[in-house]
């Protein structure tokens, strides 16, 4: 009988996070860390993408940049927390913008938390675990 190995810090049946960014690079990071961390990750490029596949996928916690083309994060945000389906899913903001008015305005769209970018693989982590401790 082989047995795999589990870290403790795989999360049980592989949490579906969404990541939605417009940089390829941010994207491709995220998706390293997280997936090494055993959940499954859904991408999006920008907010039209990911309001497409989050009604399909159904992504426990949503990662979204502020500063995208066609619908930023702010409007895509506030979909998300205006729908009936994902109102409870929580959003975390991303930006390399760090002013008390982008926090601010993040929570008034109903984000649960602001993470700036360049992340850490531990404080996109650490994020992921404190927002999804209760689905776990």
């Amino acid at each position: 009988m082989t047995t795999t190995p589990q870290t403790s810090t795989a999360p049980p049946g592989g949490l579906k996070i969404m990541v939605i960014d417009d940089s390829s690079t941010i994207r491709r990071s995220a998706e390293i860390f997280l997936s090494q961390a055993g959940y499954q990750v859904l991408l999006a490029e920008d907010g039209f993408a990911a309001l497409a596949k989050i009604n399909d996928h159904h992504p426990a916690l949503i990662f979204c940049d502020i500063l995208m083309p066609r619908l930023d994060g702010y409007q895509t945000c506030a979909l998300i927390k205006k729908s009936a389906k994902f109102h409870a899913t929580p959003v975390l903001m991303l930006s390399s913008k760090d002013g008390l008015f982008d926090r601010a305005r993040g929570a008034m769209v109903g984000s649960a938390a602001y993470l700036t970018k360049p992340f850490t693989k531990d404080s996109l982590l650490a994020a992921v675990r404190e927002h999804t401790a209760k689905l776990a």
